[in-house]
């Protein structure tokens, strides 16, 4: 599950507390300055919301970057032995192409399903049509570029 400021794109609706809640209307971010130590802890009270079991929450809570947060999922499956063969790796839709870029690297064996979220209002049908869509999409292009160029080049010295 990603994160962001905006909980729409955890749940599906804008709100993420009950009616009547402490931070009903709040951003992720303004609600986990409040109540949560980290994004992970947040997220995993999102997931709880929608009716998955604690058990079947899988928590990575050491990540400041998106390539952080692939390392460290490959980690945790790791070290719980679990084998990972298809996954859902839901995204910002302007940051899926990068994240996917990632995952990919560090879990090769398994098929990846994306589930690009529209937010920012920003989607694959008019992200050329505002500046901030156009700074937000270039940008992870940019950045699919450079920041995987040491990805790959990091693996050429760890194989010489």
């Amino acid at each position: 599950m990603p994160g962001d400021e905006a909980p729409e794109k955890q749940n599906g609706r804008p709100e993420v507390a009950e009616p009547g809640e402490p931070g009903e209307k709040e951003s992720a971010r303004e609600t986990q300055a409040g109540i949560y130590e980290t994004e992970c802890d947040y997220l995993s009270d999102v997931l709880r919301r929608c009716g998955v079991p604690d058990q079947a929450i899988l928590r990575e809570d050491q990540a400041t970057f998106t390539y952080e947060n692939a390392i460290f999922s490959r980690k945790r499956t790791k070290e719980l032995g679990l084998q990972i063969q298809r996954a859902i790796l839901c995204c910002q839709a302007f940051h899926a192409r990068r994240s996917l870029m990632y995952y990919q690297e560090q879990f090769p064996e398994t098929e990846f399903l994306v589930c690009p979220v529209v937010t920012k209002g920003i989607s694959r049908e008019n992200w050329y049509q505002t500046r901030q869509g156009i700074d937000r999409v270039l940008g992870e292009l940019e950045r699919c570029g450079g920041q995987f160029h040491e990805i790959m080049y990091g693996k050429l010295s760890d194989e010489m």
